[in-house]
């Protein structure tokens, strides 16, 4: 988990033009592991989606309703249901009658340390969307695929504007961190299989749940990828120095990382050893692992 800084502020309660049909709206939540906070982004102009609404935070809401007054909410898309990121939804919706479309609903107890990233019971969809779904709003001047991207949570999806050849990638590829992998929902080899699926895109912009723009998407993802198999072989190269617990791999791999960030860092080491162990590479033995 590599981090950028975190700015001194940043603009809550505005809704900011990223590009001729993108706006986006800060979440007023910033924590060791949302950054300045939840994204929520309009697409469309006059008549508009709204992807990942966010938390269930009054003044955020307020703030999007207010930004779109004289505008038509036509969708309100979601990329997972973590708790930053679709409970916002229902008070959206009774509010302008927007369709809730996107991932499927998904409820698990989640015994990861990251308070914001609990599962939303709250998530009920109109319709969710499968790999290559549309939907699309002529009069708004925008168009939406869904792109399945398993990995960090098994429901992600991110959504492509035909028109900009832009990405919301939500939690799939932030703009200031690596993303956490979280088992037991969490699967290192479905996030790897969705970032080489990145790959073959040729997307000229992504637009994060959290950080800032990437303009260069595939060099980032590439970098990705190399970051994880660099952090699998770093695993495997302590465990041949001897059996480990994860909290001993995750001192010795994260030593410059702030150590709030610890327990969420284990859960990626965590998805990682279960990767490695269905490839025959590590075995268990209570909580230590060793190179099979």
């Amino acid at each position: 988990m590599e981090l950028k800084d975190h700015p001194d502020s940043a603009a809550y309660g505005r809704l900011d033009s990223r590009s001729p049909l993108v706006r986006r709206l800060l979440a007023h939540n910033p924590s060791p592991f949302t950054f300045t906070g939840t994204g929520t982004f309009v697409v469309g102009r006059g008549e508009v989606a709204v992807i990942d609404p966010g938390p269930a935070d009054e003044a955020h809401i307020a703030a999007l309703l207010d930004g779109l007054a004289g505008e038509t909410v036509s969708h309100i898309v979601v990329t997972h249901t973590h708790m930053d990121h679709s409970p916002a939804a229902p008070a959206i919706k009774a509010a302008t009658g927007a369709t809730i479309v996107g991932c499927a609903p998904l409820v698990l107890s989640d015994d990861g340390p990251r308070a914001d990233a609990g599962f939303d019971p709250t998530y009920a969809p109109d319709r969710v969307l499968g790999d290559g779904e549309t939907i699309a709003n002529e009069a708004g001047g925008w168009t939406l695929t869904a792109v399945a991207t398993p990995g960090h949570t098994s429901n992600h999806l991110c959504f492509a504007l035909a028109e900009e050849k832009a990405l919301f990638t939500g939690d799939h590829v932030m703009g200031w961190s690596t993303t956490v992998v979280a088992p037991p929902d969490g699967d290192m080899a479905a996030y790897m299989a969705s970032l080489a699926k990145l790959l073959e895109r040729d997307d000229a912009v992504y637009h994060p749940t959290h950080g800032e723009a990437i303009a260069e998407p595939q060099r980032l993802v590439r970098g990705l990828i190399t970051h994880r198999r660099q952090r699998e072989g770093q695993i495997v190269r302590l465990l041949g120095e001897g059996a480990r617990a994860i909290p001993e791999l995750v001192a010795a791999m994260y030593a410059m990382v702030d150590k709030r960030l610890h327990p969420a860092a284990g859960r990626s080491v965590l998805a990682h050893l279960i990767d490695l162990e269905r490839r025959g590479q590590v075995v268990r033995s209570g909580d230590n692992w060793s190179l099979a």
